[in-house]
């Protein structure tokens, strides 16, 4: 007999008045989310859904490296990504996200760089919160290894 995972994720938001929501999930610290300041009525200051979108795209890419790389013992030195949101109108005519761009920095040793890349390609496929998304998400990853150091001469 198989086992079938399931999860499930639930938070409350409650309206503060006027754009400012307040988002709480269990035993986390809560979070105000509003409309950005580029919309009328946006706050500055304040998260907006907007980022919250491409943050939970672009933290769940680095998750899902660091778990794929551990899953193969692959050593990650560093991981950095950086995310954009593109909102715009798009082709059906609404005005919405039209992509989301992830450029991802990764530093690992000189031997496994070829298998970090992998792991990389593979952490794309597997990104829960891309995989959700109707909006294409787009991934360019860099890794790199420092550069052994050169003995100084005696």
């Amino acid at each position: 007999m198989s086992i079938v995972k399931a999860y499930r994720f639930p938070v409350s938001i409650d309206w503060r008045g006027g754009h400012l929501t307040r988002a709480v999930a269990h035993r986390k610290p809560a979070l105000e989310v509003a409309t950005p300041p580029e919309f009328k009525g946006g706050i500055e200051g304040v998260w907006s859904p907007e980022e919250l979108l491409v943050a939970a795209a672009g933290s769940c890419y680095a998750v899902t490296l660091v778990a794929v790389a551990a899953r193969f013992d692959l050593t990650l030195r560093e991981l950095r990504v950086r995310g954009t949101g593109h909102v715009e109108p798009r082709q059906d005519h609404r005005f919405g996200f039209v992509a989301i761009d992830l450029d991802v920095s990764v530093e690992t040793d000189a031997d496994v760089v070829t298998e970090v890349e992998e792991a990389a390609r593979r952490a794309e496929e597997l990104c829960l919160i891309s995989l959700a998304l109707d909006t294409p998400v787009h991934v360019t990853v860099a890794v790199t290894a420092p550069e052994p150091e050169v003995a100084a001469l005696a």
